[in-house]
C-alpha cells in the first residue's frame, strides 16, 4: 500500500481546510457588507438577496466541512484528475483554478454513474475517508482495467463505502449521501424541475434524502429562479423536520423553508389535535363547497327593512335594495371582502338616491330639482354616516379567515348532521386539519388591503416631503454661500440638481433583509419556485389544494409510499392527487432498493403488509446482519417493566454521541413507558439527539435508528383503519436490531413472519 498516496492526499486536504479558512473569512466580510449598504431599485435588491443566500450559504458548508468536505476523486484517461466535495472550491489565482469540483457539476456525474461497461471515461475513481480534516481511508474503484497503474488502496467491492456507511451507527439526525449516492438515485436529483415529480419507494429506499439532494442540486442549477423564490420543503412533522434539518445547511444551501402542514398559515402554528374521523373529514374536498356555502350565507338581505336615522328623516334600506346590490358585488366574482366595497357603493348610492328623491321631489310633477353637485354632497353625506356603515355590516360583514373557520367549526352546517358533530368545536387550539380550512377561506375572503396601501403611501408621501424640506434648506444655502460672487460659480451642483426628493425617499427606505425564506414564511400568497412534499400520501385532498396555490408553475417533487399511508384522508393514488392541478405534467418513478433495512428485518415487516394484499412486493434490501428479529412476551401489568429491560440489553449510553434505539408503541402507552424509562425523549417533538426516544408510528414516518423496540403490534394493529400501514411503518425503522414486545397472542401476519426466521 502506498503511503506516498496517502500522504498526497493529505497534504490535499490540509491545503484545502487552509483555503477553506480563507474563504469563511472572506464570506463573512461579504455578507456584513451586503447587510450595511443602502441599496436601491428592485434589481440591486435582489442582487444583494442573492448574494446574502449565496454567502451564507457558503459559511453553512463550511461550517459543515469540517465532517468531511472532499469526498473523493475522479482520475479521467485524458489525464485530467478532479477532487470531489460538497461545495465547489477555487484556488485564489488568475484563473480561478478548481480546487474542489461541486458534487452537483456536470463534471461530477461519473462519480456516481460510471461502471466498467459505462466507465464514461474514467480510469479510477476514489473515495476519500476523512475524520476533521484528517484522512483516514481511501478506496479506489478501478474502471479501465488495461490501465497497470495500482496504488494498493483498491478494493474488489465496489459497495465497500455505501455498505460502511450503511452500517454505522445513527446520531438522531440524518446525513447527506453525496458520497454514496447510487446511480438511480443521481437521475432522479437531477431531473428537470418541470412538472410534478412523483417519487414512490418502500422504506429505506432514501426517498427523503434523494428529495433533498434535488433541492440542493436545483438550488445549484437554477440559483437565480430558486433564490429569488424559494424553495418550500414540506414534512409530516416537527421531530422528522429537527432530523433532516442540517443535510441542506451541509450541502451549503440554506435558502429553504421547512414546514409541517400545520405551519403553512402565517400567524398560526397548530398544536392542537383532531380526532381520526375529525381530520378525515376536514380533509375532505366537500369542505371547499361547504366553507363557500358558509361564506354566501354571510351575504344576508334584510326582512323586510334595515330603518337608518338620517338629519332629513329616516331611509329605509329595504330587501329589494339590498339584493340588487348583493347581485351586483357577487358578479364581480372577487372573494367576499374585497366584493365588499361594490356593496356598500350600491347600498350608499341607492340610500341617496332614495334622500335627493325626497328632498328633491317636485309635487308638480316637475323634474327633480337637486343638481348633481348637490346629489354628491347628500351621497358624501351618507358614505360618511356611522349607521350606514353599521347597517352594511350586518348585511355583508368584513370576516377574517381565523373568525370565520371559528365560526364554522362551531356550527358545521352544510354538512350531514353526523359529520358536522364529529368535527363541531368550540375554541380551543388550531389542529393542522385546520390549516387548510384556514387557507381556504383566506382565498374565499380575499384581504382588503386599501386602507394598508393607503396607509404606506401617506407614509411614503411623508418622506418625500421631509426630502424636499432638506433639499429646500441645501438650495437655501447654497443660494446664500453664492449670492455675492461670480455668475460662473452658480453652475456648480447641488445636491437638488442631482436627486429629487422622490429619489432621496426611496432611498432612505428602511431595507428588507430577510431571505427568500423567511419573507416566504410570512406572506400566504407567495409563490415558491419548487415544493417538496415528505410523506405525501398522507396529505388530504384539502391539503394539496392549499399546497398547489403554493406553486402554480406546479414545478414539485412528491415522495412518498401509498403502502405505508397512516391517516384515513391520505391518498388513495398519485393520478387522484395530480390529474386535477397537474394534468398530464406528472411523472412517476420508483425507488426499489431498500438501504436502510437489513433483509432479516424486511422479511417479517413484508409479512404483514401480504397480510392486506397478497400480492405486495417489498423493496430489495441490499445487506444482510445475521441477527434475526426477536420477539419477547410480558404479562399485562410487567409490559413497561419488559419493555425497560428490552432497552437496558440494547441501547447505548444517554449522551452517546454514536447509536439510537426507538421505542415504537401506541401513544395511548407513552406516559406509563416515559415512567419506566428515565431520560428517554418523548412527546409532540422528541429530541431525536437522545440515546433513547419514544414515538408512536405516525411520528417514526421517515426516522431510522439501530436499533427499534415494538411495543403492542396487535394493538398498533387495531389502532385505525389503517392499522398495518402504521405496524409496517414501526418495523421498518430499524438498521440493525428489532423486538418487539407484547402482552397476549402476536397477530398472527406477524408470528409467522417471525417463525421462518426461525
Amino acid at each position: 500500500m502506498s503511503t506516498e498516496e496517502f500522504q498526497k492526499e493529505q497534504e490535499f486536504i490540509t491545503g484545502l481546510y487552509a483555503r477553506l479558512d480563507d474563504l469563511r473569512e472572506e464570506a463573512e466580510v461579504a455578507v456584513q457588507s451586503a447587510l450595511t449598504q443602502v441599496r436601491t431599485g428592485q434589481q440591486a435588491k435582489l442582487e444583494r438577496d442573492v448574494l446574502v443566500a449565496e454567502q451564507s450559504g457558503l459559511l453553512a458548508a463550511f461550517n459543515a466541512g469540517e465532517s468531511g468536505l472532499c469526498f473523493g476523486r475522479l482520475d479521467f484517461r485524458d489525464g485530467r484528475q478532479y477532487h470531489m466535495g460538497r461545495i465547489g472550491i477555487r484556488q485564489n489565482d488568475a484563473e480561478r483554478t478548481p480546487l474542489v469540483v461541486d458534487w452537483r457539476a456536470d463534471i461530477a456525474r461519473p462519480f456516481y454513474l460510471a461502471t466498467g461497461y459505462s466507465p464514461m471515461g474514467l480510469r479510477r475513481r476514489r473515495h476519500i475517508t476523512t475524520e476533521g480534516r484528517t484522512v483516514t481511508a481511501l478506496h479506489d474503484e478501478i474502471l479501465d482495467l488495461t490501465d497497470p497503474t495500482r496504488t494498493g488502496y483498491e478494493g474488489s467491492a465496489a459497495d465497500t463505502v455505501l455498505l460502511a456507511a450503511l452500517d454505522a451507527a445513527r446520531s438522531g439526525r440524518m446525513h447527506d449521501i453525496v458520497q454514496t449516492i447510487q446511480a438511480e438515485q443521481d437521475r432522479i436529483i437531477r431531473a428537470s424541475p418541470q412538472g410534478v415529480l412523483v417519487v414512490e419507494g418502500g422504506p429505506g429506499t432514501g426517498k427523503t434524502v434523494v428529495a433533498l439532494h434535488r433541492a440542493a442540486y436545483l438550488l445549484y442549477a437554477h440559483r437565480e429562479l430558486l433564490a429569488r423564490r424559494g424553495v418550500l420543503i414540506v414534512g409530516p412533522n416537527p421531530a422528522f423536520l429537527a432530523y433532516i434539518g442540517e443535510v441542506l445547511p451541509s450541502l451549503g444551501e440554506t435558502g429553504v423553508l421547512l414546514a409541517t402542514v400545520g405551519e403553512l398559515f402565517p400567524g398560526v402554528t397548530a398544536t392542537g389535535t383532531d380526532t381520526a374521523a375529525a381530520a378525515e373529514i376536514k380533509g375532505r374536498l366537500a369542505m371547499a363547497d361547504a366553507l363557500a356555502r358558509f361564506v354566501r350565507d354571510r351575504q344576508t338581505v334584510p326582512h323586510p327593512g334595515i330603518e337608518i336615522e338620517h338629519d332629513d328623516g329616516t331611509l329605509v334600506l329595504d330587501r329589494a335594495m339590498a339584493e340588487d346590490a348583493r347581485a351586483a358585488a357577487r358578479a364581480t366574482l372577487l372573494p367576499h371582502n374585497l366584493a365588499r366595497p361594490h356593496f356598500a357603493f350600491r347600498i350608499i348610492d341607492a340610500l341617496t338616491d332614495q334622500l335627493a328623491d325626497r328632498i328633491g321631489y317636485d309635487p308638480y310633477g316637475g323634474p327633480n330639482f337637486l343638481g348633481p353637485d348637490d346629489i354628491a354632497q347628500l351621497g358624501k353625506a351618507i358614505a360618511l354616516s356611522d349607521e350606514v356603515h353599521a347597517a352594511i355590516d350586518s348585511l355583508w360583514p368584513p370576516l377574517t379567515p381565523r373568525q370565520l373557520v371559528a365560526d364554522f367549526l362551531a356550527d358545521p352546517v352544510h354538512l350531514p348532521d353526523a359529520e358536522a358533530e364529529l368535527i363541531r368545536r368550540v375554541g380551543g387550539e388550531w389542529t393542522p386539519a385546520d390549516v387548510p380550512l384556514l387557507d381556504e377561506a383566506a382565498e374565499l375572503l380575499g384581504e382588503d388591503d386599501s386602507a394598508a396601501r393607503a396607509a404606506e403611501e401617506a407614509e411614503r408621501q411623508q418622506r418625500i416631503a421631509y426630502a424636499q424640506g432638506v433639499l429646500d434648506v441645501a438650495y437655501a444655502s447654497r443660494s446664500y454661500e453664492f449670492e455675492d460672487k461670480h455668475d460662473e460659480d452658480s453652475e456648480i451642483l447641488g445636491a437638488q440638481d442631482i436627486v429629487d426628493a422622490e429619489r432621496m425617499a426611496d432611498r432612505h427606505e428602511e431595507a428588507d433583509h430577510r431571505s427568500a425564506a423567511e419573507r416566504a414564511a410570512a406572506d400566504r400568497t407567495w409563490a415558491f419556485g419548487h415544493i417538496i412534499v415528505d410523506e405525501a400520501q398522507e396529505l388530504s385532498a384539502m391539503t394539496w389544494r392549499l399546497l398547489m396555490r403554493r406553486c402554480p408553475t406546479r414545478s414539485m417533487t412528491l415522495v412518498g409510499d401509498p403502502a405505508q399511508t397512516g391517516d384515513a384522508a391520505g391518498c388513495d393514488s398519485w393520478q387522484q392527487i395530480l390529474d386535477p392541478y397537474a394534468g398530464s405534467r406528472w411523472q412517476h418513478t420508483r425507488l426499489g432498493v431498500n438501504y436502510r433495512t437489513p433483509a432479516e428485518i424486511m422479511e417479517v415487516a413484508a409479512g404483514v403488509r401480504r397480510a392486506e394484499d397478497p400480492a405486495f412486493e417489498p423493496p430489495g434490501s441490499v445487506r444482510s446482519t445475521g441477527t434475526r428479529p426477536r420477539a419477547r412476551a410480558a404479562v399485562p401489568d410487567g409490559l413497561a417493566r419488559t419493555v425497560a429491560e428490552t432497552v437496558a440489553d440494547e441501547a447505548p449510553q444517554d449522551g452517546a454521541e454514536e447509536g439510537r434505539l426507538a421505542v415504537i408503541a401506541p401513544a395511548a402507552l407513552h406516559a406509563t413507558l416515559a415512567a419506566a424509562l428515565p431520560g428517554a425523549a418523548h412527546g409532540p417533538a422528541p429530541d431525536l439527539t437522545r440515546a433513547v426516544v419514544i414515538l408512536d408510528p405516525r411520528q417514526a414516518k421517515g426516522l431510522e435508528f439501530d436499533t427499534v423496540v415494538v411495543v403492542e403490534p396487535g394493538r398498533i394493529l387495531a389502532g385505525s383503519p389503517r392499522g398495518a400501514n402504521d405496524l409496517y411503518v414501526a418495523l421498518t425503522r430499524a438498521t440493525q436490531r428489532l423486538t418487539v414486545v407484547h402482552t397476549g397472542a402476536l397477530p398472527e401476519c406477524l408470528r409467522e413472519g417471525l417463525a421462518r426466521l426461525a
